[in-house]
């Protein structure tokens, strides 16, 4: 470890200590980062880096121009992305957990995919597409966002085109798709850690520049074609992602 490292570190670790014990209530702001910088006779750049640890891990929030807060405490949540056997859809977690969830979207047909989407739905850059715009919420609150694009080239023309209007509003890809014919056998998650976006903080009620998760989620049909994508932000301040796996075992 080096030693702006063992500095930071050592800052992070006291102010956490002060944290608990206090000596700054909720919602009321720290000294400035320069008197702090002072009192701990490190640089700002090293009191700034410790800062951003705390900011990560939930207990102090940066606002632009104004300072660094303690934040009120937010419960994480487990999220069960699979379990042995099937994936699990954030809308049946909350079925099975009893806790008050719903959720408001808006689509929109004919949109052209942009190319990164385009590559993983394996059509052309700028190909029609049905995209919706998710906010899921518990109790009210928005707690986690999706972006998901499907090809129209696959439900164009059938009752399930829109996701959230028709026989099978709300009833999820799977059912949606097996209504016309089309199996989906698998999906398949990318993950990978990032800033809340701007947008993003206002939309999840969390500050910019706070640590989320970013899953690229895409379900396959048994040839292998994608039949729908999506961008789900995850604050990491409110869920704890967890996979159940098979263990496959070993004849002995």
């Amino acid at each position: 470890m080096s030693p702006a490292e063992r500095q930071y570190q050592r800052v992070a670790d006291d102010l956490r200590a002060r944290v608990g014990r206090r000596e700054w209530q909720v919602g009321e702001r720290l000294p400035s980062r320069a008197k702090l910088a002072v009192e701990y006779d490190v640089g700002e750049n090293v009191l700034q880096r410790a800062q951003e640890v705390l900011i990560t891990e939930g207990l102090l929030a940066g606002r632009a121009g104004s300072g660094t807060y303690v934040r009120q405490p937010v419960v994480r949540r487990p999220m069960l992305r699979s379990r042995v056997g099937a994936p699990v859809s954030f809308r049946a977690q909350l079925g099975e957990t009893g806790e008050e969830g719903s959720w408001e979207s808006s689509t929109s047909t004919n949109v052209p995919a942009p190319p990164t989407t385009a590559a993983r739905l394996g059509v052309e850059p700028g190909a029609p597409t049905v995209h919706t715009a998710y906010e899921y919420l518990i109790g009210g609150q928005p707690v986690l966002l999706a972006d998901s694009w499907e090809p129209m080239s696959v439900t164009e023309g059938s009752p399930v085109i829109c996701p959230e209007y028709g026989p099978l509003a709300g009833q999820g890809v799977v059912r949606r798709m097996a209504a016309i014919g089309v199996n989906v056998e698998r999906a398949v998650e990318r993950t990978r850690p990032a800033r809340a976006t701007a947008q993003q903080a206002v939309l999840l009620g969390v500050s910019a520049g706070d640590l989320v998760t970013l899953i690229e989620r895409t379900h396959l049909d048994g040839d292998g074609r994608a039949v729908e994508t999506a961008d789900l932000v995850i604050p990491d301040s409110r869920w704890e992602i967890t996979y159940e796996l098979p263990i496959v075992r070993q004849e002995s």
